[in-house]
Formats: structure tokens, C-alpha cells, sequence
């Protein structure tokens, strides 16, 4: 399994669906193109029993390491490197990018140092850009077969080409909404198709649903605790949930704020909260273990995300953060972006508002914490929504069939 960093505390659903896998049998070598960003993990992240191997990141850092370990590649597959590595070079050529050459060289690390003369039956790799063309090439390379799983960012900021090139070569490809098939399945119905009848399967991420249980009951008055959950990125919208936090303050609500995240935009999010005036309603956390996580949710009155597509494209599928929360019994807000109403039903088991609409959000958290006590049914619904079609032991029985049956096929 290609991943891009190993362990990621954004990314615990890829921990805990390799533990998963492992529990129904799958054996899984790990193989990560960057070390972890923090400098803490889950507890789930410890149990996992897969071995960990970090590839060379950059070229230039690691060009001996590159070189010795290519050489020893194209030594051992002759004519078939050599075409690979021309196919490389002619692609990198035409994208006008050296990033090509950078995947093709770890994929021939990896299949010099992993692949060749062990048994080894499949190449998964999560996320449709770097790591699928890492796992692509050493597919190419070593002819075993090969599969991915697209998620949000990764499908939306790649060039439709180079992810059509990839579905066409998979096996199979696993996305987590519904709304992501749509675009995959479009996307190689437009472009001539070398493979058209690529499966390409929704799965869920899905939670544990014993470590989010149902049983949130805070008392249903102010101070108001409002809970957000996200990276610090443009897609999560963070702007106008603070624009509605203004909102709400002008309005006298009697609330706080809490944020639990990290990323490239923190400290102009400081910046924003200081503009606006809002310092004593929010309070920013920082990133934080699920072990610390779960008593906001149990906590807080409402749960609260504002996505948005940004401008590059990106943008959420459905964030993992809405299915814990609507799982201990949280009421959510969110907005109409992307897959979150495959998750949110509007007034059944949550509210939806528009994008980019702080006004909107504000109404909408003004009205929830002001209507606590007709929220019993939209609280059960949403279990019921998550135990439907987000136990990740279900979601990843779906994949485990689709492995089993690759394997088989070896």
C-alpha cells in the first residue's frame, strides 16, 4: 500500500481501515513517500502490524540511493525498463514537469528494493496523484496489478488526463462518495478508453461507531460551546464561519467558539478573528489526538463547518468530522458542497446552508442552539444515518472483497 505521508492524524481513516484489513486477513507492507507531519499518532496507529518503509522524497537529496537502486532494477527487467523509463521521460517532457521522473524513479526504488522476487500479489495506492503514479509505474515496471483510492483534493486538482490515464490502467478504483464516481466514471467516458470497463466503487470511510457513541447530552443552555473540526485550508471555509461568529456576537448570543486544526492558513486566521473582534469567542486548539477530540464532541451544542470549493478546485467529499459528530448525537450545520448532503438530509438530520453565505450560517447555528429541545428526532435519524452506511467494519468488508478477489485472480 502507496501512501504519500504515514502516519497523518487528518488521515486516520486510512489507520484504521489498514487495522481492518489486517483483522480479515489481508497481508500489507506499507510505503510512504513522507514522514509524518506530527510528532503524535492515534492509538489504532500502534496496533497496525504492517511494516513501514520510507521512500526517497526528492531526487537530489537521494540521487545515490536512486541511482544503485534503478541500476539494480533495469538490470533485472532489461528491455522493459528501458521502455518505462523512455515512456517516463517522453510524459515528463510533454507536462512539462520533473515530477514524472521523481515517481518514476521511487517506483523503480520500490520495485528494485520490494517488488521483484517477493511475493507480492497488489499494488493499492491511496490518493490519485503522487502515490497512484508511483504505484502506476511499479505496475508497469514489475506487471502486477494495480489499484487506488481517490479521495477529494487528489481527484480535483489533477490534470483530468493523467487521472483518466490512471483509471484506465486500474484494476479497480475505490472513491469514497458518490459524488466523486460521478466525475471519475465521466471523466473516462469523455477520453478514449484503453480499459472502459474499469469498476469504479463508493465506499464510505466510515468511523467506529463504539468509539463514537451516542450519547451526547449537554445542557441546553448559554454559554453555547460551538464545535469546528478541520485543517486550516481554504476548502474548509473557515473564513465565513468566523464572518458568522460576528454575526452571532452582534446578535448578544452568549457562545464560544471552538476550533480544533492546523495548516498553512493559521496564523491568517488569527488575522481574520483579530479584524473581526472575536478573539473572546473563539478559541483555536491547535491539532489534537482522538483521544482528546471525543470530549468536544460530547460537549460542545453544535457541531459546525462551512466547506466551500476553493479556488484551485479543491474540495471536501464528505468530511469524517460530520459522521462523528451526527454519530455521538451532535447536532451538525454544514454547507451544500460536494457529497456532504449524501451524509446531511436538510432539516431531517442536520441543517444545510449555501457556501459563502456567513449570514446563512449564523441563522442557521442561532436557530439550532435557540431549538435544542426539538432536536431529539434529527439526532436519532443521524445515527441512524451513520449505523445505515457509515460502520467502518461494513465499509471495509466492501474493500476486503475487492482485494479478495484481486488476490484470487493472482
Amino acid at each position: 500500500m502507496i501512501l504519500k505521508g504515514y502516519p497523518r492524524i487528518s488521515e486516520t481513516f486510512i489507520s484504521t481501515e489498514i487495522l481492518l484489513l489486517e483483522s480479515l486477513g489481508i497481508p500489507i507492507e506499507i510505503y510512504s513517500l513522507k514522514q509524518p507531519r506530527e510528532s503524535f499518532s492515534h492509538k489504532k496507529v500502534k496496533a497496525i502490524q504492517a511494516p513501514v518503509t520510507y521512500l526517497p522524497e526528492y531526487v537530489l537529496p537521494h540521487w545515490q540511493v536512486l541511482l544503485r537502486s534503478n541500476w539494480t532494477a533495469a538490470r533485472k527487467l532489461g528491455f522493459r525498463y528501458l521502455k518505462e523509463l523512455g515512456a517516463a521521460f517522453r510524459r515528463a517532457w510533454q507536462r512539462r514537469t520533473t515530477a514524472t521522473v521523481r515517481h518514476f524513479l521511487q517506483a523503480g526504488h520500490l520495485t528494485a528494493k520490494r517488488l521483484l522476487d517477493r511475493p507480492v500479489s497488489h499494488i493499492h495506492a491511496h490518493f490519485c496523484h503522487t502515490p497512484t503514479s508511483v504505484a502506476l509505474f511499479a505496475a508497469q515496471l514489475t506487471g502486477l496489478p494495480f489499484s487506488f483510492t481517490a479521495h477529494a483534493k487528489d481527484i480535483y486538482t489533477s490534470d483530468p488526463q493523467q487521472l483518466t490515464r490512471k483509471i484506465q490502467n486500474a484494476q479497480f478504483v475505490v472513491t469514497c462518495t458518490r459524488y466523486n464516481a460521478r466525475y471519475l466514471a465521466g471523466l473516462s467516458h469523455k477520453r478514449a478508453a484503453q480499459n472502459p470497463s474499469t469498476p469504479i466503487h463508493t465506499i464510505y470511510h466510515g468511523i467506529d461507531l463504539g468509539f463514537f457513541t451516542f450519547d451526547h447530552r449537554p445542557d441546553p443552555a448559554p454559554p453555547y460551546k460551538i464545535l469546528s473540526i478541520g485543517r486550516h485550508v481554504e476548502k474548509k471555509g473557515y473564513d465565513d464561519l468566523f464572518k458568522a461568529a460576528k454575526l452571532l456576537d452582534d446578535a448578544g448570543l452568549d457562545f464560544q467558539l471552538v476550533q480544533i486544526g492546523s495548516g498553512e492558513l493559521t496564523e491568517e486566521f488569527h488575522t481574520i478573528i483579530g479584524r473581526l473582534g472575536i478573539q473572546h469567542r473563539v478559541t483555536m486548539l491547535g491539532t489534537l489526538p482522538h483521544e482528546k477530540v471525543i470530549e468536544h464532541y460530547r460537549s460542545a451544542h453544535c457541531f459546525a463547518l462551512a466547506c466551500k470549493v476553493a479556488a484551485n478546485g479543491d474540495r471536501d467529499g464528505i468530511p469524517n468530522v460530520l459522521v462523528e459528530a451526527m454519530a455521538v448525537g451532535l447536532p451538525v450545520i454544514a454547507t451544500r458542497v460536494s457529497a456532504i448532503p449524501e451524509l446531511v438530509e436538510d432539516n431531517l438530520s442536520g441543517i444545510l446552508v449555501e457556501p459563502q453565505d456567513p449570514a446563512a450560517l449564523a441563522h442557521g447555528i442561532m436557530h439550532m442552539l435557540g431549538n435544542s429541545h426539538s432536536y431529539d428526532k434529527p439526532r436519532e435519524r443521524a445515527r441512524a444515518k451513520v449505523e445505515r452506511e457509515f460502520d467502518n467494519r461494513r465499509c471495509t468488508a466492501q474493500l476486503f472483497e475487492l482485494f479478495r478477489r484481486a488476490l484470487a485472480k493472482r
